[in-house]
């Protein structure tokens, strides 16, 4: 959760009110955030003025401003009604070239007119923005912001990716012309105060950088790096040109409204934002930003009340969401439903269910009934099946005086397909759009590289090395909603001179004995009950040819038996490529099958 500093005067003066401690810790309760800290004391020590450190929650992104919290606390206090934001007419164009497409394809904009600045509202003007950069826009991951001085440049602006060498300026806070790939050995540099070093890898790899150029072929910005020092912004600026580039556009139009929301209060025309015409070239589409055109959607009543265990009418509802910014109308045509305005500084509304939060908090979280009111059930914990079985996997392998391991869940490609013998057909393992790193690129759809690689650290230890794990892998389904769905296993692994198939064959008897399963010999021929059996596989490559076996089930009298695991000993090229210098037999089973 983030922690944002307020300057306490200044907040209490847009509040219209000089709170104690404790009124207004009750005040940021009954909002629904924290005051962390008050710095009053020791400001008075070094004669600096008080702050305020406020909790807020992560998605609430028009919170992290004094503007946004002084806006919203005001809001629920009844002091003023929500602002209506207004867009006037577009006069000039941002046009994103086709060349964007190979690096950071998306960009928007907007023009702040006749703003008057002040030291304390461009501080928190500044402020902002290194806050969205490192929420919201994942360290300028996946959002860039840009701010110029637009007295200094021209429309139309021409956003487009060229080679570093072609890039030339003066950088923001520079005296010396730069070219692209000089600015990211300038930047490497440790002794570089900016720390926009860390910023680097962003783009230091690509064959082209994004850049903004206005229509005298004048840089703007180096996306996601650094402005230029010919369109710096500063207290005297009156026309701010705010430019967001993004490899994703939801979250680029997002970062875009909560800045022109939080700072066309200062313009001379208040709240009214001049848009930008969005020209797309590969794709040949237009767009106009912002877009102020109201999100609405529809709730019912008896489903806040129902959450909330009262008897609200839809008006009373309406007043409490007012409260938090949201403008709701009861439909004409049927009163249980109630039509919710979201405004663009409520990006974090996603459901009924957030809107029937804001109306628990505008009614008073104090004031809802206590006790059973609200609802008949009887709520009593019980641990959920899957987790008894893995619990008794746990203690019957530990029994057996097997070690339990905790490998992560996250490993590489190759570990998961390539070291296993193992080729990917992109139907079974989910993989990260954007890995921090080369280890953590899918999600396992095996226990086994966990397994391997945890041995690999211990291999010095004394042999043998038993150990097993009982946890969640994760496989592809394009048919069900998450178009992926988790599955328990167990798994064990012995590794020694030898690899001792029979040790761990032994190991699979005493789990299968412990869940009352008989061993049915000859592949379960002539019987019908319950058991286990294990019957040759060929196709399971990561075992050594003629020594993997696939685990049959049958799981009650006259259920057909399903495959449920696979036993053998492991292929000397699988050892080899973890690293470890011993032979090694392994078992996995999915241990849902027991349920």
């Amino acid at each position: 959760m983030p922690t944002i500093s307020v300057n306490k005067r200044q907040l209490f003066e847009a509040l219209g009110k000089n709170y104690t401690n404790e009124e207004f810790d009750e005040l940021c309760f009954e909002f629904g955030v924290e005051l962390d800290e008050d710095t009053t004391e020791e400001a008075l020590k070094t004669g600096e003025e008080p702050e305020l450190k406020i909790e807020i929650g992560a998605n609430r992104y028009d919170l992290l401003c004094i503007e946004g919290i002084a806006q919203s606390l005001n809001e629920f206090l009844g002091n003023v009604e929500a602002p209506e934001y207004k867009l006037s007419k577009p006069t000039t164009k941002l046009i994103i070239e086709e060349s964007t497409t190979q690096i950071r394809s998306y960009a928007c904009a907007a023009i702040l007119r006749n703003v008057t600045f002040t030291e304390a509202n461009y501080a928190s003007f500044i402020s902002l923005q290194d806050k969205l950069h490192s929420n919201l826009c994942r360290n300028r991951t996946l959002v860039a912001i840009g701010t110029h001085d637009l007295d200094t440049i021209k429309g139309p602006f021409h956003y487009r990716a060229e080679k570093p060498t072609d890039i030339k300026f003066v950088p923001l806070n520079q005296s010396k012309e730069y070219d692209g790939a000089e600015l990211i050995e300038l930047y490497k540099q440790p002794e570089q105060k900016n720390n926009l070093g860390r910023f680097v890898h962003i783009i230091e790899d690509s064959p082209v950088f994004p850049v903004i150029y206005d229509d005298n072929n004048v840089v703007c910005s180096l996306p996601p790096l650094i402005n230029s020092e010919h369109s710096k912004i500063s207290l005297n600026t009156k026309n701010i040109f705010i430019e967001v580039t993004a490899t994703d556009r939801t979250k680029s139009e997002v970062v875009l409204d909560q800045i022109v929301a939080m700072f066309s209060r200062y313009c001379e025309d208040q709240f009214t934002v001049e848009p930008v015409e969005i020209v797309s070239e590969h794709n040949n589409q237009s767009r106009v930003t912002p877009n102020f055109t109201p999100k609405i959607m529809d709730v019912k009543v008896d489903y806040i009340n129902s959450c909330l265990g009262l008897t609200l009418s839809p008006e009373e509802i309406s007043k409490n969401l007012k409260k938090m910014s949201l403008k709701a109308t009861p439909s004409s045509d049927d009163q249980n439903i109630l039509h919710v305005e979201i405004p663009i500084t409520r990006s974090d509304i996603l459901h009924p269910c957030d809107i029937m939060e804001d109306a628990a908090i505008g009614y008073g979280y104090n004031n809802l009934p206590k006790g059973n009111q609200l609802s008949n059930a009887n709520f009593v914990a019980s641990a959920l099946p899957i987790n008894k079985i893995s619990d008794i996997l746990r203690i019957a392998s530990s029994q057996a005086s097997w070690l339990e391991v905790l490998p992560l869940t996250l490993c590489s490609h190759d570990e998961n397909f390539k070291f296993l013998r193992m080729e990917d057909d992109n139907t079974k393992a989910v993989k990260l759009a954007n890995p921090k790193t080369l280890e953590y690129q899918v999600v396992r759809t095996s226990l086994l590289p966990g397994i391997l690689k945890t041995v690999k650290e211990n291999r010095k230890h004394s042999l043998p090395i038993k150990v097993f794990e009982a946890g969640d892998v994760v496989f592809k389904n394009d048919k069900l909603e998450r178009r992926a769905f988790n599955q328990r296993h167990w798994a064990a692994a012995y590794v020694g001179k030898t690899a001792s198939f029979e040790i761990i064959q032994g190991l699979l008897g005493k789990i299968m004995q412990t869940f009352r399963t008989q061993w049915l010999p000859d592949y379960g021929a002539g019987s019908t009950g319950r058991g286990y059996w294990i019957e040759k596989d060929d196709t399971l490559t990561t075992y050594f040819p003629g020594r993997g076996a696939k685990i049959m089930f049958r799981h009650k009298e006259g259920e057909e038996a399903r495959q449920i695991g696979h036993i053998g000993v492991l292929h000397p090229e699988v050892m080899s490529n973890f690293d470890i210098p011993y032979a090694g037999s392994y078992v996995e089973i999915n241990s849902e099958a027991f349920l």
